[in-house]
């Protein structure tokens, strides 16, 4: 479905589909080190997604969409960094 929404607006944007195989605290965990180390910081607004990084506990039932996204998209970007050097 996502790929769908994505291609009817642009077909040339890259997408990767991801599956989960770890819980969403292990895989967010290399990524808050980088906010803790200030690797990593935002321009611009984002409420939304900033309100749910602080609100977000393990074990919830509401699964935080933008959190998530964001915790793969950059996995992605430190693996593609990891595999360039």
């Amino acid at each position: 479905m996502v790929e769908h929404t994505i291609r009817t607006v642009d077909k040339t944007v890259s997408y990767k589909k991801v599956h989960a195989s770890r819980g969403k605290l292990t895989r967010a965990e290399p990524i808050a080190a980088l906010y803790e180390q200030r690797k990593v910081h935002h321009v611009g607004c984002f409420g939304t997604l900033e309100d749910q990084m602080c609100t977000w506990a393990p074990g919830q039932m509401q699964s935080p969409d933008r959190m998530d996204a964001l915790v793969w998209a950059f996995t992605e970007l430190m693996l593609r960094k990891t595999n360039q050097l």
